[in-house]
């Protein structure tokens, strides 16, 4: 209960920061449109995670801690330090899994629904598909075996992660000093911004989802790209392609972008 109390707040601080501080305006769509309806796409994606996720990857990490699988469980760390370094490898995992969505043609078909979002903020954070959620399953449960994660660090890094993405997905700006001092250790709005980029050259970089060093260390790290530049979605998809009932079928309709 104290988590979802967390979450619950961190979204609506969020919020009221991207009323007061808008990072990219004006938006393309009314606010209260756009964000009913990225939440009840998300409402579709968190049946899907009760449905189908819950009920395998829990069980799987309950089963890897009494049996100590995985790379980690065998390094014989302390609790703290096996904990960091199973949040650490869980980071990078999901840094090369949002790399395979991108890259894959049948993956994209679901991720994109993510992208074609012709604004940004922290309602975008929540919009997923269900279908990539249900086929992420497999490579979460690879990270779980592989890895050695037990079910309170996978708890934590789930609300962490979600953390993460309401805040570098929001349209909150923050002064460039702090968010200059925050892009060495985390993914910033501005930073995220450019990944929502409708220009390939832009989209295909700040891959990260909760610490930049992913990108640092693959070289793909972007910062270079103004802010009042960037124009938000997929090329070929405009206002028309984005209502309710075209977000939840567009996996099984051809790609226009």
């Amino acid at each position: 209960m104290s988590r979802n109390i967390i979450l619950i707040g961190a979204a609506a601080a969020l919020i009221g920061l991207e009323a007061l501080r808008p990072l990219r305006r004006p938006m393309r769509e009314p606010k209260i449109r756009h964000t009913g309806r990225n939440l009840a796409i998300a409402g579709l994606a968190a049946a899907a995670v009760q449905l189908v996720e819950q009920p395998i990857v829990m069980p799987v990490a309950g089963v890897v801690e009494r049996r100590r699988w995985g790379i980690i469980p065998r390094l014989r760390l302390p609790g703290w330090l096996e904990t960091t370094v199973t949040l650490l490898a869980l980071d990078y995992t999901l840094f090369l899994w949002h790399m395979l969505v991108h890259r894959s043609p049948g993956l994209w078909r679901f991720h994109a629904v993510h992208h074609v979002d012709l604004d940004l903020d922290a309602s975008t954070a929540v919009r997923f598909h269900g279908g990539e959620l249900i086929a992420s399953v497999p490579w979460r449960v690879a990270q779980i075996v592989l890895i050695g994660v037990r079910p309170p660090t996978l708890t934590l890094w789930q609300s962490l992660t979600l953390l993460s993405v309401l805040f570098h997905h929001s349209n909150v700006r923050l002064p460039r000093s702090i968010e200059f001092v925050l892009g060495y250790l985390f993914v910033t709005p501005r930073m995220h911004g450019i990944h929502h980029s409708s220009r390939p050259e832009e989209s295909n970089t700040n891959w990260s989802s909760g610490l930049s060093l992913w990108d640092r260390l693959h070289g793909t790290l972007r910062l270079d790209v103004p802010q009042e530049r960037i124009r938000i979605g997929v090329a070929g998809y405009n206002k028309a392609d984005v209502t309710f009932e075209r977000i939840v079928t567009q996996p099984f309709r051809d790609q226009t972008g």
